[in-house]
């Protein structure tokens, strides 16, 4: 798995968030960054960890003009349960029919487990991939780093 090529137009695609109303990555074009997260399980530790540590930095990329779209092949009821819990404020995606697609799409998609490998994106105002990371470890100052580097890279763009 190596993702998709930077510098080339990020795949579009259309999914329910967990209020079920549709988000278009294309619909961010010519206004705001987009900083895409794919995460492999709603309520599990590391997801968990890594959601509430973009929840507790949003402001961040906010101030950037970008937008934080998270993605995982969780129904939308489960996404709705996971933001409630944990106060996630921000677009939690659900790509679970058909199953993986644009998780596939990008290049990210484990058909092993059925979910999406932790990996993230930066697309840029004019809709071009211009960063990405894949399977960072998410745990303590690694995390803090790779939120930086994220919200960093989505400033830049």
């Amino acid at each position: 798995m190596s993702g998709l090529a930077l510098g080339c137009e990020a795949p579009d695609f259309t999914l329910r968030d967990q209020f079920g109303q549709d988000v278009t990555l294309s619909s961010y074009r010519g206004t705001k960054a987009v900083a895409i997260l794919f995460f492999p399980y709603a309520f599990s530790g590391v997801c968990t960890g890594e959601l509430t540590g973009v929840r507790d930095r949003l402001a961040e990329f906010l101030t950037f003009d970008t937008e934080v779209l998270a993605i995982s092949c969780d129904p939308i009821h489960s996404l709705r349960a996971f933001a409630d819990t944990d106060g996630l404020n921000f677009p939690l995606l659900s790509d679970f029919w058909p199953h993986g697609h644009v998780a596939s799409t990008y290049d990210v998609f484990n058909d092993r487990t059925g979910a999406p490998r932790r990996s993230s994106y930066v697309v840029d105002r004019q809709g071009v991939l211009r960063w990405a990371v894949h399977n960072p470890t998410s745990e303590g100052r690694d995390l803090d780093e790779h939120l930086r580097q994220l919200a960093a890279h989505a400033d830049a763009v």
